[in-house]
């Protein structure tokens, strides 16, 4: 039996409400996953999906049925990559989803987000003791966006792994299969091990092995990215910038050309604090427009009596 008072179906509900609370779930969709995912180059992929998903709405209310055809197939391949791309973060997000436990998707992290400090001195640790022990290593270190792949030769094997000492040293060790090729870091975390950068056309001194060519051949093609690089031969470090080559270096040198270039870029990493602000931003004008209907739909009951 329906509820006297109410009509029998939702005629009474202002379509532009719909319309709010409809893009606000997604919203709120959409920032759950965030949160669960945590990282910030994830923030870039699902703007670009809630691009494509606006331009598919927006195509269909103006009645291009073609465009909105090949928008909305668009989104659907999208939202499948981004699903394989992080199958785990989206595991983690269906079981809490799947147990219930939905309040635990917007509690902060209780993950310590690594400090720019503490980042440069596991790198320049292990870089140190690479070049005690004379094993060669070249460690690629981005300082202002991601790399694009396209510009290695080989792309190398995915880690996403915490940044520390004992893993970059293991990595260059010669007995793994990736110490020949470079490791990609990015903020905290060590992005891919086993790249196969692309070598110097500049002529060169005989004493640069093929490791000072490679970090060479990226800086020229790239200037977002610091190369460091340790001598197999006498373990000295280099440190390649903006198609310059600046050997040979101390790893109090070291320490402080990161501190200058690569700190920054450690600095803009946390999403959290964004996701912070557009959270209390939502709930703000949410509770606005939420006043705002009772108070006209108070107004209008007044009315009718």
């Amino acid at each position: 039996m329906l509820l006297s008072g109410f009509p029998p179906d939702s005629s009474w509900i202002p379509s532009w409400l719909l319309e709010i609370v409809d893009i606000s779930l997604v919203l709120l969709l959409t920032y759950a996953v965030l949160l669960v995912i945590g990282e910030r180059r994830t923030l870039w992929v699902v703007r670009g999906l809630i691009i494509l998903m606006l331009a598919a709405v927006i195509s269909n209310r103006l009645g291009l049925p073609h465009l909105s055809f090949v928008l909305e197939r668009l989104v659907l391949g999208s939202a499948v990559a981004m699903a394989v791309v992080f199958q785990s973060e989206f595991r983690q997000f269906l079981e809490q989803l799947g147990r219930g436990e939905i309040l635990k998707l917007f509690q902060p992290s209780r993950r310590p987000i690594p400090k720019p400090d503490h980042v440069i001195d596991e790198i320049v640790d292990a870089v140190k003791d690479l070049s005690q022990n004379r094993t060669g290593a070249l460690i690629m270190v981005e300082t202002s966006g991601p790399i694009d792949e396209r510009d290695f030769s080989v792309s190398g094997v995915v880690l996403n792994a915490e940044v520390s000492r004992e893993l970059l040293q293991t990595i260059f060790q010669t007995s793994t299969l990736l110490h020949d090729g470079a490791v990609q870091i990015r903020g905290s975390r060590v992005v891919a091990a086993g790249i196969i950068l692309p070598l110097s056309e500049r002529t060169a001194s005989r004493q640069l092995g093929t490791r000072h060519r490679a970090a060479m051949g990226i800086t020229e093609r790239v200037d977002n990215c610091l190369c460091i690089v340790v001598s197999e031969e006498t373990g000295s470090i280099s440190l390649a910038e903006k198609r310059s080559l600046n050997r040979p270096l101390t790893s109090t040198k070291l320490r402080e050309i990161l501190k200058e270039k690569f700190s920054p870029m450690m600095e803009r990493e946390a999403v959290a604090p964004q996701l912070g602000r557009w959270s209390r931003k939502l709930r703000h004008y949410g509770w606005s427009l939420v006043e705002r209907f009772l108070d006209g739909f108070s107004s209008t009951s007044r009315g009718r009596k």
